[in-house]
């Protein structure tokens, strides 16, 4: 087994973890590397980039950094702005079944990464940017079956900015004020998951560079 394919847990007890996070970590990553992430909860995925955040970079026999995936800015890009939705108390105050459509679209925007697997250099990026106004079509498609609340997309990167430098833009663009949340019981919102991953599976597969040939 490559040595990138190695559960890391025993680093974690070096830098203090306590044992039930290292335990912890080592179950989800064991886990995540026999089925993949997208089975795993919104709260486990954050709990694994946390702690994949404080491990040291491994480097290849060159020196230079082989990011994974998770690694990968715009990767980290979606995640924090799902996690910021995820852990908002319009998530935590919906009825049961209910979902937001925005961080329906973004776990199906992660789940396609981990699934095709570009490289996210900076040709991928740059036609990531282009999905701007395809994730507003969606969402703009989902309003029509939803009851809409009010979120502050913008409030988590500027806090995040005040603790540390970010050249991270906001989620629907800079400028934009919008501030309007669809919200979707349980059937509609199966069916906008399904919707989000084929439209944007298809956006992706015909435009990433690293995906071409």
């Amino acid at each position: 087994m490559a040595k990138d394919e190695i559960s890391r847990a025993d680093e974690l007890q070096t830098l203090g973890w306590v044992p039930e996070d290292v335990r912890r970590y080592a179950e989800l990553w064991d886990y995540r590397h026999r089925w993949g992430a997208i089975n795993l909860e919104p709260e486990d995925r954050a709990f694994l980039r946390r702690a994949e955040a404080v491990l040291p970079k491994r480097t290849t026999g060159k020196g230079s950094v082989k990011k994974t995936l998770p690694d990968k800015s715009h990767y980290r890009w979606l995640a924090f702005h799902l996690e910021a939705m995820n852990s908002s108390p319009q998530e935590q105050g919906l009825a049961e079944g209910e979902r937001g459509a925005w961080p329906i679209l973004l776990e199906e925007e992660l789940r396609l990464l981990e699934e095709l697997k570009p490289v996210l250099g900076l040709p991928d990026t740059l036609k990531a940017r282009d999905l701007l106004p395809l994730r507003e079509q969606l969402i703009a498609e989902a309003g029509a079956a939803a009851h809409q609340l009010a979120f502050d997309f913008n409030a988590a990167l500027e806090e995040l900015k005040q603790r540390e430098r970010s050249s991270w833009k906001p989620l629907r663009g800079e400028g934009n004020s919008d501030s309007t949340y669809p919200v979707l019981d349980s059937e509609a919102a199966a069916r906008f998951r399904t919707r989000a991953g084929e439209v944007l599976g298809e956006r992706i597969r015909a435009t990433f560079p690293s995906l071409q040939g």
